[in-house]
């Protein structure tokens, strides 16, 4: 990242957190070449990640009143989500105060009512338990090494399974070494009826675990791939080329 010049800079107990900018795009990094959120200035509602744009294909199976973010970096699913139905009850929960305060200072943050920044861990958030049910988690929890373990474990999911309403979907991004994991496969086959996944080309594994049996026909229906990119304002089915049921 030797084209960007540096912004903003700080630490907290965990680490720096550095914010990174060029003419077009800004960036959140908590390191060295890591990239934890992407923005393009002109429009902060498109997704610059694939991972980000393979978790909003969540929105061709459902058509959510509320969702959770575990893990807000710079507001990228908040920003898409936003563009997708302004209407929507979104609750962001991040573990660190400064991401949060970076994330309204250097993101372009959409700030509101029907926004409800948390600070704190996400697992706690989940375990403790004093949230309405959502339609949809986002879970997204990641550090500088990669994907916080704990939204692998059998306790989180089993959080996720009770954090959602009867027909709400759990979105979970992981790396594609955890597609081999039948640990976490047979975990979330207990608590979910359907789990489908996607390989992005970033090399996420994102999942898709809905508590009710599910169609999942949308994820290859032309219509609707094309409606959902006309409102995301971006092609929504480059995330599903390897879109498969995980069994």
């Amino acid at each position: 990242m030797l084209d960007y010049q540096q912004l903003h800079q700080c630490n907290d107990e965990i680490g720096p957190i550095f914010v990174l900018e060029d003419n077009d795009y800004r960036i959140l990094s908590f390191g060295d070449n890591d990239e934890q959120s992407k923005i393009l200035k002109a429009k902060p509602h498109v997704p610059q990640h694939t991972y980000i744009q393979a978790m909003l294909a969540v929105l061709l199976f459902s058509t959510p009143k509320s969702a959770i973010i575990l893990g807000l970096g710079g507001g990228g699913l908040v920003h898409a989500l936003r563009r997708f139905d302004a209407g929507i009850k979104l609750t962001a929960v991040e573990l660190r105060q400064d991401v949060i305060d970076i994330s309204k200072r250097y993101f372009q943050l959409p700030i509101g009512k029907k926004l409800n920044l948390v600070h704190q861990d996400g697992g706690e958030f989940l375990a403790k338990g004093d949230h309405k049910r959502a339609d949809i988690i986002f879970a997204d929890m990641y550090i500088e090494q990669g994907v916080d373990e704990k939204q692998l474990t059998k306790e989180f999911i089993e959080h996720c399974h009770k954090g959602l309403k009867a027909d709400g979907f759990l979105v979970l991004n992981c790396w594609k070494e955890h597609s081999k994991s039948e640990l976490l496969k047979q975990t979330l086959s207990q608590q979910f009826a359907n789990v489908y996944a996607t390989l992005t080309g970033g090399g996420n594994w994102v999942i898709y675990a809905s508590k009710q049996p599910h169609s999942f026909s949308a994820a290859s229906n032309k219509q609707q791939l094309q409606q959902l990119s006309q409102q995301l304002d971006y092609p929504v089915g480059r995330s599903l080329t390897r879109f498969t049921q995980w069994e």
